[in-house]
């Protein structure tokens, strides 16, 4: 079992590790994101001006889930993407702060990325907002 928000929950996932192995493996603010349902401030993600080819992964447990190219400038002050590697996110939906949204996670590990909104580019028409805390970048070797 897994607590998300506070909330026990029967979802279970590849990687499960205890809140201690968590906190021990994460900076504090992966953890709060990651693990806590968090949200970094806007315009704060060192990956915002990341323009390299390559692989961007989860912080938490290493799985690829977005490739450079998906990666687009949105004007949020999160890093955004069109589309995750096949198989790389889940989703829920999420009603915190009374609103209604998608919430997206790591599918592997269970680890909160951010969420997804229908007004994204060609060709899904999808903007995944993510937590740059959430995320690791991989450069393609030269």
């Amino acid at each position: 079992m897994r607590e998300v928000r506070g909330v026990e929950s029967k979802e279970q996932f590849p990687v499960e590790k205890t809140d201690e192995e968590w906190r021990a493996g994460l900076t504090g603010e992966q953890y709060r994101v990651l693990r806590r349902h968090g949200t970094e401030r806007a315009g704060t993600s060192e990956f915002n001006d990341e323009h390299r080819e390559g692989v961007f992964r989860c912080a938490g447990c290493g799985q690829p889930l977005y490739e450079s190219r998906t990666k687009f400038e949105s004007g949020t002050g999160w890093p955004s993407f069109f589309q995750p590697i096949a198989g790389a996110v889940a989703t829920r939906e999420d009603h915190a702060h009374l609103m209604k949204r998608t919430e997206v996670h790591c599918a592997h590990c269970g680890g909160h990325l951010g969420h997804v909104f229908p007004d994204g580019p060609k060709p899904t028409g999808l903007r995944y907002c993510m937590n740059g805390a959430a995320l690791k970048f991989e450069p393609k070797e030269p």
